[in-house]
């Protein structure tokens, strides 16, 4: 899955608009409600650190994974203190150490599109938390996504070197719970006008609220809690992403 190997060098500038702030904060309210005394974070899809390098600012330590080894390095350039980023697979990572909380945002868990890379992450999560460790992560909710459907979206963004369009045309599979974002993203730099095209598939499942509890029973979690994500208000139909909050048995 190389979906962000050319993506990740305009990665912050198609995420300068996302707000890392509100997030983080959010993330921070909840570790304090479900795990209080956390001092460790492990962070899965860590991207360059954008994240981290807020969760970083309370107090905590963060250890980040990423398969980008491009995305690591960028975050490796930010220099964010009490921030590990490893370039790793979600799936099967080995840790010299264990957590009090990990976490997963930004949609990064609907990547793993099929059944066994999912019970391999939840039981690979499991084996590197602490006691009653907590697990925290964010994706696509079946019943917004059969209900309002994903549509073309285009996005343009520039800095003060290149313009960036990108479009996103989404593609449904209803029998694999899975909806292909096909990305073209076109960088036009303005010095000399010379226009870069990139595409990229990203498959993204969603799940629905009992399918994940069958998911956390079978991986040793059980789900403690689900909300959409940021409002903090009970999932319906119009609700893209929820947080779901497991705790270890």
């Amino acid at each position: 899955m190389n979906n962000f190997k050319l993506y990740s060098q305009y990665y912050d500038l198609l995420y300068k608009d996302k707000d890392y702030h509100a997030e983080a904060n959010y993330v921070l309210s909840l570790i304090k409600q479900y795990k209080p005394q956390t001092k460790t974070v492990l962070e899965l899809g860590c991207g360059t650190g954008n994240h981290a390098a807020i969760l970083c600012n309370h107090a905590l330590k963060v250890i980040g994974l990423e398969r980008s080894a491009e995305m690591v390095a960028l975050a490796q350039q930010k220099n964010i203190q009490n921030f590990q980023p490893i370039v790793a697979d979600i799936v099967s990572f080995t840790l010299a150490e264990k957590v009090d909380v990990a976490i997963s945002l930004f949609h990064v868990i609907s990547y793993l599109t099929n059944n066994q890379q999912l019970i391999q992450c939840f039981q690979t999560v499991h084996q590197h938390l602490n006691t009653a460790g907590i697990f925290m992560f964010d994706v696509w909710y079946s019943p917004a996504v059969y209900t309002q459907k994903p549509v073309v979206r285009v996005k343009k963004l520039s800095n003060s070197e290149i313009n960036i369009t990108r479009i996103a045309e989404p593609q449904i599979h209803y029998q694999q719970n899975v909806v292909d974002v096909n990305y073209q993203v076109m960088i036009e730099e303005k010095a000399t006008q010379k226009i870069t095209t990139i595409y990229e598939t990203h498959p993204m499942r969603h799940f629905s609220i009992p399918e994940i509890a069958l998911l956390a029973e079978h991986t040793g979690f059980e789900l403690i809690h689900t909300e959409e994500f940021l409002s903090s208000q009970t999932p319906s139909e119009n609700t893209w992403g929820v947080c779901f909050i497991l705790r270890k048995k």
